[in-house]
């Protein structure tokens, strides 16, 4: 071999070089990129591009049905790597389904290339979707978070509503496994505590019920304390504790079904009844 071919020889593999690292920095994940903080990505994907804002979603249901929810959303698009095994539509749905069903969320579609799912994790609800395109070998994931509902009750609702059905329900949100009554929540208490105060004859009982998560003797003893502990607030506002009286059900009484997140969510609550 002479000098002129070995020169170049090394100014090609000099290129080859330089054209592999191009191309396997397109396939880094794109600046400020990173997976949501519940899932992981599928084997060999990396991010081509993310954004997060403050929008509106519609995501597909059943029966050609959709929901546009609004909130925090987080939208991240994956791409397959060059050379890497390419998994199936199928595959990439099931891989997500399996994830969100982990963390009790509940599946609504899962069909073709959607994948739709809700989810209530620590207080908040979150709409989930996974479209998959090119047979696999690209899907987006879409995280919209909503914040934790707040109730918006005023004294002559519940007063209304104890007149004509002698109890309200209300959702009143506490620490996980506690119950230290939220910041969000002590309108709701300020709102009993007023509705006590204009009706000085009128005497309740609090009453805390919970979902079937956990065992029925830890789900009474917190239903009983999340009672005790709403009676203890409205009482520190100025009402008579003697008016009151509380007891916690556990979940013994539920209204909805617990085999579905948002029928727990429902079962969460404390009842003012009306003596």
């Amino acid at each position: 071999m002479n000098a002129r071919f070995l020169k170049w020889v090394g100014v090609l593999l000099a290129a080859l070089l330089v054209l592999g690292s191009l191309a396997w920095a397109q396939e880094e994940d794109a600046e400020n990129c990173k997976d949501h903080p519940m899932f992981s990505r599928m084997k060999g994907f990396y991010i081509a591009s993310c954004e997060s804002d403050f929008d509106e979603v519609e995501f597909y249901l059943a029966n050609s049905e959709t929901k546009t929810v609004e909130g925090d959303k987080t939208v991240i698009n994956y791409t397959l790597r060059e050379g890497s095994p390419k998994p199936s539509v199928l595959q990439v749905r099931r891989n997500y389904a399996n994830a969100i069903k982990s963390l009790g969320g509940e599946i609504l579609l899962d069909e073709y290339i959607t994948l739709t799912a809700k989810l209530l994790k620590s207080g908040k609800e979150y709409w989930i979707s996974v479209a998959v395109y090119n047979d696999g070998a690209d899907y987006t994931l879409t995280v919209l978070e909503i914040a934790a509902m707040v109730q918006e009750v005023t004294a002559n609702e519940m007063l209304d509503a104890l007149n004509k059905d002698g109890f309200i329900a209300l959702y009143i949100n506490f620490d996980t496994g506690k119950s230290d009554i939220k910041p969000e929540s002590q309108p709701i208490v300020a709102q009993i505590a007023e509705l006590l105060k204009a009706n000085p004859d009128l005497k309740v009982s609090i009453e805390g019920h919970t979902d079937n998560v956990g065992t029925p003797a830890a789900n009474k003893t917190l239903s009983e304390s999340r009672a005790k502990s709403v009676l203890n607030a409205v009482a520190a506002l100025g009402v008579p504790a003697a008016r009151m009286s509380s007891v916690g059900w556990g979940q013994e009484r539920p209204v909805a079904d617990n085999r579905s997140e948002d029928g727990r969510a429902k079962n969460r609550r404390v009842e003012i009844v009306k003596k």
